[in-house]
């Protein structure tokens, strides 16, 4: 029988078949990665982009086993293709980090990878965003297995930079929200800090209220009860942000609600502290001074609930306002409350203040301390209010030096005429 010789002809139809063969699998390939950047484009789901991707890689590669975790919070896995429950074996900090390059897997270092022959880490910089896991990778005589991995790796990495980029973008929109809402937060909670403060005969006020951010724990108030009586208070909520605002917000309106029981003191600050065990569930606390002046007897009540006690400079002296009890919200019931009094004389200057004033460090590590603001009342005491407050201000800011303090600043100057 007479063999069939390859003609030249023959050996050039076999040639233009292959590389028609070939051409049809790119095209494939540029056809599927246009359909992905189309769904990208669509801001299709996070989901929906795996499944393009999965079907793409049964589909065209004809792969068969195939695993992607993904970083969120934690390692998830987002693409599960026949293998049943076997990524829950995998732990990825311990399974996958080592591997940084496209790579074969070696069974026989770890069996639980036995199903895959491929691994495919995606990073951005040091830091592992995805793991791509490929099992039953096989050539043909279109494509060889570099060209399909360099395929596969390709597609991935698109994929995963879209879903970071997505992640970010929900993160940047998570932050914007957030800051809407502390801004309208901050504007509220500026309506419940009092701007118009008694300046008269009687007495000169002035305040200062800075918050660490934007919104703060500290809080102070004042209210006419009579002709001849007022009350004052300022007080510290542990915490920041949007919850110790809240709480603010509720201790003033349970404060306000019952001013009735201010006759005494004890029983008026004893259900200050139901209240805020009760929304707090002994989880947050408030340190407050609550003070009630009678400028017609000049007798100052107060009770000092754990609060940096206010400084009293009266002929030429100072006095700390101490008596009281422990800060609110720490017991359902105080054990005791002492009841201060003070005779108040023409002239007298009270400072009321939270700790943020007073408890930081400058850039040697010393602390401006209490006996620096006792000094600062001495040689200042006979300013106005207001511009007391913005030298003192200036003075800890001056102290302090670079930096930022660490925490919230309220003032409360009080001069008795």
């Amino acid at each position: 029988m007479e063999l069939m010789r390859e003609t030249p002809d023959n050996i050039v139809d076999d040639k233009v078949a292959h590389l028609e063969r070939l051409l049809t699998v790119k095209q494939l390939q540029i056809n599927s990665l246009l359909e992905v950047s189309q769904a990208i484009n669509n801001n299709f789901s996070t989901s929906a982009l795996f499944r393009i991707y999965e079907f793409i890689l049964r589909a065209q590669m004809g792969i068969q086993r195939l695993l992607v975790f993904i970083k969120n919070d934690k390692w998830d896995c987002v693409c599960n293709s026949g293998i049943s429950d076997l990524y829950r074996e995998i732990n990825v900090d311990v399974d996958l980090q080592s591997f940084r390059n496209i790579a074969t897997i070696n069974v026989a270092r770890n069996e639980k990878l036995k199903e895959f022959d491929v691994i495919i880490p995606v990073h951005h910089k040091d830091t592992a965003l995805a793991y791509v896991l490929i099992g039953d990778l096989k050539t043909d005589d279109n494509d060889s297995i570099e060209e399909k991995l360099k395929f596969i790796q390709t597609i991935t990495n698109i994929v995963i930079v879209a879903v970071e980029n997505k992640k970010l973008f929900n993160n940047q929109i998570q932050q914007e929200v957030m800051r809407k809402e502390l801004e309208f937060a901050a504007k509220m909670q500026s309506m419940l800090i009092p701007s118009d403060l008694p300046n008269n005969e009687k007495v000169e006020m002035a305040s200062v209220y800075l918050p660490h951010h934007d919104i703060g724990g500290d809080y102070y108030d004042c209210l006419e009860l009579s002709e001849t009586e007022m009350l004052f208070c300022i007080g510290d909520i542990s915490g920041k942000g949007i919850a110790a605002a809240l709480l603010m917000a509720n201790f003033q309106a349970n404060l306000r609600a019952e001013m009735n029981k201010l006759e005494d003191l004890a029983e008026f600050t004893q259900y200050l502290n139901v209240k805020v065990n009760q929304i707090t569930k002994g989880e947050k606390f408030i340190t407050l001074f609550l003070g009630v002046y009678n400028s017609e007897t000049r007798v100052l009540r107060y009770v000092n609930a754990g609060h940096n006690p206010p400084l009293l400079l009266k002929d030429g002296t100072i006095s700390e306002l101490d008596k009281g009890c422990t800060l609110l919200g720490m017991f359902e019931e105080l054990p005791v409350i002492r009841v201060g009094k003070e005779k108040i004389p023409e002239g007298a200057v009270l400072i009321n203040y939270t700790d943020g004033l007073i408890d930081f460090e400058n850039g040697t590590g010393e602390y401006f301390s209490q006996e620096r603001l006792e000094s600062f009342l001495i040689n200042n005491g006979n300013l106005q209010m207001d511009d007391f407050n913005k030298k003192l201000l200036k003075y800890v800011s001056d102290f302090k030096g670079e930096g930022l303090f660490i925490d919230d600043i309220t003032i409360l100057s009080i001069r008795f005429f």
